[in-house]
């Protein structure tokens, strides 16, 4: 009993101890690690490349002309049976033939399935031909799937789904007669004619009859015997060659023919062709035509024309092309692999030309070419009060019918191998120092400023000493004249005293108003094109920034230094200081004719700014211009001071720097009023000729001379007769007697 109960206090003793003493948490040991093993495989899934964006790489790589491109997106197989020469060469002709120009291609992918290593692409095609406009076709495309990439089985038929039988694109093209060119009046500049060419053997001409022969080929050509004696005389009467000479139209020769051709060193050949008559007449303005070459018959091909065309390179054959040519026209045959069946795929009839009808007065026009012959440089002519040019001649000349393959002087000359550049429009794009004609603007600034006035003198004496260190002359210290003396500000232009003007320029400087001058030169329309209508190409010239020094102020005063100008620009600014300050928008373009003789373009007169100068300044320019050719101390009255029409000019020596004469200027206006003989300006300069006085002034004396009374009635200084100059010109021994 007794050790029943001690056992049971024994075991409440231990319960209680339980509850009282914490329990240590038991610890915890590491889990021996696992054997390395790999882990689970991951599933990845490679999508096959999307055909559709392979199909729309190929359509746009055809759209840039990237064929080598597209041609390394083709099977393996295709590649096989076509090699990339071939391939290339199959698209070429359906883009020659169709008259698809780079970028004619569109397309539109409308299904396409996907069955691996297999793609269809369904797609519609559209081709914008420049002949027959928009040819659509429905077609598919098979791709597989080589190394990953999806690859196009190719074969001709992509190209234009009619081809898938093997066959060929053949056009015929309809193309209608190229349109004329016409005068202001109605006299052909431009038109096809029968003509002849004409080259002289030295070797064989008869030593007794040199001047007879001579004689016969001036009254055949129109040119002085003594210039066509020049053509041969550099290689000696011994030359025993061919030397071309020029050509000439059929009707104008054909009543010399025999006589012509009696004379062993004369040899005539006759060509057909559209001729540019007279040699050549305002041959930079009017421009030509010529063959397409061979490095040109794909562009052109793809672009309507046809591999035989005549193609224009300039002036207003290129202005006005889509006139002159009217609408190409082709057929576009398919013909079957063995040649013996045609399929009409599409047809464009062609549409008439039309006749363009210029400005120029063909009779002025050639008394400018004359007055240039023997220098370089231009003469512009343009009616005062509406912007029509009636004479745009530019020297060096050039034959524009040595570009057509028929005539025979063309396999021995060509205009392309001239050094003197007779393809350059000097009238339009030669940029020239202007020289003492910007003392137009300068004065203009002048006055309009406020800082001077018409009563203003300037003791005008041979040097310039207002520039510290710097001594300026002027011109007449060069030339052992007395100095001008006391001049008011428009007698300073008259007599183009060049202190006046530098102090003038300096003063701007000094004042702080720098831009003054170079912001009259862009109102009066320098430094930005005319905008002339019928032109292709003309250049901007450049009005400089405003000086940053006081000696460039008094160069820019006269017109040297960055000033660069168009004979073009000038023209249209002295047209607006001789009719109140408009500046018209020079115009080739009298009308254009259709077919029925329906005019579809009309000459307009159209302004394109006004001077910025008061009609109170306006009028003293005027007068001082005037002054210029009448007053007996004016720098142009010993060449124009007894001309019987009312005329204002001013002359111009501009310097070119490098040993080489000055560029000579001369610019007039008439002021008559004459209802049939409109008042006209007219621009001459002459490079590297001397001075503007002595040289210029005469060669736009003989162009006025022709405008007023239809013929020259004076001599050059330098001529014998008019035509032929004297041997000291022709050796360049000029004496120079001028006014600055």
């Amino acid at each position: 009993m007794k050790l029943r109960l001690w056992t049971i206090v024994l075991l409440l003793v231990l319960a209680g101890c339980a509850r009282t003493t914490p329990t240590p948490e038991p610890t915890q040991t590491p889990l021996p690690s696992a054997t390395p093993t790999l882990p689970p495989p991951a599933v990845r899934v490679t999508s096959a490349p999307d055909p559709e964006a392979i199909a729309r790489a190929f359509f746009d790589a055809w759209n840039r002309d990237s064929y080598q491109a597209m041609y390394g997106m083709l099977t393996a197989e295709s590649q096989q049976q076509f090699n990339e020469e071939d391939f290339i060469a199959r698209y070429l002709d359906v883009m020659i033939q169709a008259a698809l120009p780079t970028g004619a291609v569109e397309y539109e992918i409308t299904n396409s399935t996907v069955q691996i290593p297999q793609a269809h692409i369904d797609f519609q095609i559209s081709l914008f031909s420049a002949l027959f406009g928009e040819i659509v076709r429905q077609h598919g495309m098979e791709l597989h799937l080589q190394n990953g990439s999806w690859k196009i089985r190719w074969d001709p038929s992509l190209i234009f789904p009619d081809l898938a039988a093997g066959g060929t694109l053949r056009r015929v093209p309809l193309l209608p007669a190229r349109g004329d060119i016409y005068d202001w009046d109605g006299d052909p500049i431009v038109a096809q004619s029968d003509a002849y060419s004409i080259g002289i053997i030295p070797a064989q001409i008869p030593p007794n009859n040199e001047e007879q022969m001579l004689n016969l080929l001036g009254r055949v050509t129109g040119l002085a015997p003594e210039y066509i004696y020049l053509f041969y005389e550099p290689y000696g009467n011994q030359a025993d060659f061919y030397i071309p000479f020029t050509d000439v139209q059929a009707e104008y020769l054909n009543p010399y023919f025999e006589a012509l051709t009696s004379f062993d060193a004369v040899v005539v050949n006759a060509f057909t062709s559209r001729y540019y008559f007279d040699a050549g007449l305002a041959p930079q303005t009017i421009g030509y035509v010529s063959a397409v070459q061979p490095e040109e018959v794909e562009s052109f091909s793809r672009n309507g024309y046809w591999w035989t065309s005549r193609v224009p390179r300039a002036g207003v054959e290129l202005w006005a092309e889509d006139a002159l040519a009217g609408r190409r026209g082709g057929q576009l045959f398919l013909d079957s692999p063995a040649g013996n069946t045609s399929v009409l795929l599409a047809e464009t009839p062609f549409g008439p030309s039309q006749d363009v009808y210029v400005t120029i007065d063909r009779q002025l026009q050639r008394a400018a070419q004359d007055a240039l012959r023997g220098f370089r440089g231009a003469i512009v002519v343009m009616e005062r009060d509406t912007g029509r040019i009636r004479a745009m001649a530019s020297a060096p000349n050039f034959d524009p019918n040595l570009f057509e393959p028929e005539n025979y002087n063309t396999l021995w000359d060509t205009p392309l191998d001239d050094a003197s550049e007779p393809l350059f429009n000097r009238a339009a794009r030669g940029q020239y120092p202007l020289g003492s004609v910007f003392k137009i603007i300068t004065l203009a600034t002048a006055l309009e400023s406020g800082l001077f006035s018409v009563e203003d003198t300037y003791d005008c004496q041979y040097e310039f000493t207002e520039l510290q260190g710097i001594t300026l002359y002027d011109w007449t210290l060069e030339h052992e004249d007395p100095p001008s003396g006391l001049l008011t500000l428009p007698e300073g232009l008259m007599r183009s005293c060049n202190p006046w003007f530098y102090h003038i320029g300096n003063r701007f400087f000094q004042e702080g108003i720098p831009q003054a001058i170079p912001d009259m030169a862009l109102g009066f329309g320098l430094g930005s094109p005319t905008g002339i209508v019928g032109l292709d190409q003309e250049e901007p010239g450049r009005v400089p920034e405003p000086p940053g020094e006081a000696l460039e102020a008094t160069n820019i005063a006269i017109g040297q230094g960055n000033v660069e100008v168009t004979p073009l620009q000038v023209a249209r600014f002295v047209a607006a200081v001789g009719n109140g300050g408009t500046l018209y928008q020079p115009q080739l373009i009298e009308k254009i004719v259709d077919i029925e003789g329906k005019q579809v373009y009309q000459f307009e007169p159209q302004v394109s700014g006004t001077l910025p100068i008061s009609a109170e300044n306006l009028a003293i320019i005027q007068d001082a211009m005037r002054q210029v050719v009448f007053s007996s101390r004016g720098t142009a009255y010993h060449v124009l001071g007894a001309f019987p029409h009312e005329l204002a000019g001013k002359t111009g020596t501009a310097q070119v720097g490098g040993g080489l004469d000055p560029h000579a200027w001369f610019v007039a206006y008439s002021d008559e009023g004459l209802e049939d003989l409109p008042d006209i300006v007219v621009v001459a300069v002459l490079e590297n000729a001397g001075e503007g006085g002595d040289i210029a002034a005469p060669v736009v004396r003989r162009v006025l001379e022709n405008y007023f009374f239809g013929r020259t009635r004076s001599l050059y200084p330098w001529e014998v007769r008019v035509g032929v100059w004297e041997d000291w010109v022709d050796t360049g021994e000029q004496e120079d007697e001028s006014e600055e």
